[in-house]
């Protein structure tokens, strides 16, 4: 029996710092761009935009 997993796990990374802070799932076969946050960087005490690494 065959499984296949919908869900991947991605990491997101500061474009400030760097820093990989966050991490959520997204469903592989729905959405194929990367994804955008603004998030709370704790380098850097401020909201910045967080961008998906794997």
């Amino acid at each position: 029996m065959e499984v296949t997993l919908m869900r991947v796990v991605v990491t997101l990374a500061c474009t400030e710092c760097g820093d990989r802070n966050y991490t959520t799932t997204k469903n592989r076969e729905i959405i194929q761009n990367e994804w955008n946050y603004r998030k709370y960087c704790l380098r850097l005490r401020n909201y910045t935009i967080h961008r998906e690494t794997r």
